[in-house]
């Protein structure tokens, strides 16, 4: 029925006759679900988060996809019957993914299938360049970051020790802090939002004194919001001279490779690229770049937004040589390149090939002085001349 309405096939049913079923139950056996119904096979729901990455689809769009769409199904080897799943079903397994740290094998298992099929081997070209990932949380100002990890740690610890917490909070923290911070309800002058910032703080410090007691249980110190409110407090207040804490001077603050940005995502860093601004993350990727092979992702790296995308180099042709995978030439922007990774990767048989940066020195940025544009260099008799002919062999 599927090949009569799709004579020529879709997508999905071209992988299903190409390549068979790919992630098989054994191989994943650690992914079932250990609560609620009778789970639903991992190889399953793997081959359908990769049909809804395909197409871009929310988990909702998926699971209707799923339900009624003959393409999917005839992919999937469903029955035309078949009811499908809820689509909470793929966020929960997309969880136990990144917690088991299992996420890479999704990938891994295409590429041994790819290259059983002979459509992808060692050498030739490969191409590598990141993108932004935006975190999913709200971007907060510096108040509503501090009340909000306030509130955060509050409902923690209302959870985890609710006796423990009514003895140690004072009456006016839960009218303060009973509600998410937005700044539509945040206080509108600049005078009354600093004395809150410096109630909030003397809240906080409060409560960590509270913790931090020697007749408080142990375990609460180990609880995340506890954690994570200790580390903003330090970030954004200072100590004055009368005991009152302060939010810190704008030039004073951490830089954003450690910068705590939300409560609820510690991980997520801020970071500008080509003038876009975000909070999140970086996925760099590497696909092949054969004009006669079809191109083909072979690694996947995600990273902090802050961390520079050439600090990647090594790591990713490491994992390429021992994935088998290693390409005769990769090509990069300048972000990648550098002159120690340039001659690294030769050492190993690759040849990165990119732009170098522009020089940052301060002769670059001088009109008057000579930058490295103004030198000749001599590499096969290994001098260099400067503009008033001197030569240097050093």
């Amino acid at each position: 029925m599927a090949h009569a309405a799709f004579p020529r096939g879709t997508f999905a049913m071209r992988i299903r006759d190409g390549l068979g079923e790919i992630f098989a139950d054994a191989e994943f056996a650690g992914l079932f679900a250990r609560r609620g119904h009778p789970a639903l096979s991992p190889g399953f729901l793997a081959m359908v988060s990769v049909l809804q990455y395909t197409e871009g689809l929310s988990d909702r769009q998926a699971a209707d996809a799923v339900r009624g769409r003959i393409g999917w199904k005839y992919c999937l080897g469903l029955e035309l019957h078949d009811s499908g799943f809820d689509a909470s079903v793929l966020s929960e397994f997309r969880s136990r993914l990144v917690q088991d740290d299992q996420a890479d094998r999704l990938l891994s298992r295409i590429l041994e299938l790819l290259a059983g099929r002979q459509l992808l081997r060692a050498g030739g070209v490969q191409r590598t360049d990141a993108t932004h990932v935006v975190a999913n949380i709200r971007l907060l100002n510096r108040l509503e970051l501090v009340v909000e990890t306030m509130r955060a740690t509050l409902e923690a610890l209302a959870a985890a020790a609710p006796g423990w917490l009514i003895a140690h909070t004072a009456v006016d923290w839960w009218e303060r802090h009973e509600r998410r911070a937005s700044d539509y309800r945040l206080p509108r002058t600049e005078a009354t939002r600093d004395a809150l910032a410096r109630t909030v703080g003397q809240d906080g410090r409060r409560l960590l004194a509270s913790v931090y007691a020697p007749y408080a249980p142990g375990w609460l110190r180990e609880v995340p919001a506890v954690q994570v409110l200790r580390q903003v407090w330090v970030q954004q207040y200072q100590s004055t001279g009368g005991g009152a804490y302060v939010l810190r001077p704008a030039g004073k603050l951490p830089p954003g490779s450690v910068s705590i940005g939300s409560p609820y995502n510690t991980e997520a860093r801020y970071s500008i690229k080509r003038g876009m601004p975000w909070r999140g993350y970086k996925a760099h990727y590497t696909e092949t770049a054969v004009p006669v092979r079809p191109r083909l992702i072979v690694h996947v790296e995600t990273t902090e937004a802050s961390r520079a995308d050439v600090e990647t180099t090594a790591g990713r042709h490491r994992a390429l040589m021992a994935a088998g995978l290693k390409p005769d030439e990769e090509l990069v922007d300048a972000a990648y390149v550098s002159v120690d990774h340039i001659l690294t990767a030769a050492q190993h048989g690759i040849k990165l090939t990119g732009p170098l940066p522009p020089d940052s020195g301060w002769q670059a940025r001088d009109p008057d002085a000579f930058d490295i544009r103004n030198f000749t260099i001599d590499w096969d008799h290994r001098h260099v001349t400067c503009p008033n002919g001197k030569e240097s062999r050093y």
